[in-house]
C-alpha cells in the first residue's frame, strides 16, 4: 500500500505526555508524501501543562504538517460532505475521546472529524493513551473494538506496577496500522507487551 498522496486527518488529543512519541510519526508520514490534515482538541490547544503550552504544541503541529490545525467543530464539519479524507488517525486518543466516540458525542473538532470520516465509511485509527483503559474506560474500548471502520494501533499496559489500569498504543506502529486500516484490516496482534514507561 502506497501512502503517497493519501489524505489523512491526524488528530491529537489531551494526553500531553505522549506527544514526543507522536511527532516523529508525523514527520515520517509527511516525508512519505501523505497529505496530512492536522486536527486538535481544545484540551490540546488551550491547556498549558508541565509538558508544554497549548499554543506551542499547536505551533509545532502546524510546522510539521505545513497546514493550519483544525481546532473548531465548524471547521471540521466540511470533512464529511466534501469527503476530504481517506483515513483519520487519532494519536494519542485519550480515554475521554474514546468514551465520546463510543457514545456518539460530538463536542470537539476531533470527534466531529471522526464522525465525518465514519459517515463516509472510511477508517478511523485510534492510538489510545489512557490511565483507565482497564478501568472505567474498558467498556468504551470494547465498544470501539466492535465498531465498523474503527481500528486500533496495537496497545498494551505501559506501567502495570504503578498504573495497572493504564493502556498506551505503541506509536511506532502507527504507520503499519494505517496501512492495514486503509484496507479495512485490523493490525494484529491488537494486545501487545509494551516497554515499561516511567510513570509521568
Amino acid at each position: 500500500m502506497q501512502l503517497e498522496g493519501l489524505r489523512v486527518g491526524f488528530a491529537i488529543t489531551g494526553s500531553h505526555c505522549t506527544y514526543q512519541d507522536v511527532w516523529p510519526q508525523i514527520e515520517k508520514l509527511v516525508s512519505l508524501g501523505v497529505d496530512l490534515y492536522p486536527i486538535a482538541s481544545h484540551a490540546v490547544a488551550f491547556t498549558d501543562t508541565r509538558f508544554g503550552k497549548g499554543r506551542e504544541i499547536i505551533k509545532k503541529f502546524e510546522q510539521l504538517a505545513a497546514k493550519p490545525v483544525i481546532i473548531e467543530i465548524v471547521d471540521a464539519e466540511p470533512i464529511g460532505p466534501k469527503q476530504l479524507l481517506d483515513l483519520m488517525v487519532i494519536a494519542p486518543c485519550t480515554g475521554n475521546t474514546a468514551a465520546k466516540l463510543a457514545n456518539s458525542i460530538t463536542d470537539t473538532a476531533v470527534t466531529m472529524a471522526a464522525k465525518a470520516v465514519l459517515r463516509n465509511c472510511r477508517p478511523v485509527l485510534l492510538a489510545i493513551s489512557t490511565n483507565d483503559g482497564l478501568g472505567m474506560n474498558a467498556k468504551n474500548i470494547g465498544v470501539l473494538l466492535n465498531t465498523r471502520n474503527v481500528f486500533f494501533v496495537p496497545f498494551g499496559q505501559d506501567n502495570p506496577e504503578h498504573k495497572p489500569n493504564s493502556l498506551v498504543a505503541d506509536m511506532n506502529l502507527i504507520i503499519p496500522a494505517m496501512m492495514a486500516a486503509v484496507s479495512h484490516q485490523q493490525m494484529q496482534p491488537v494486545l501487545i507487551e509494551r516497554t515499561v514507561r516511567q510513570a509521568k
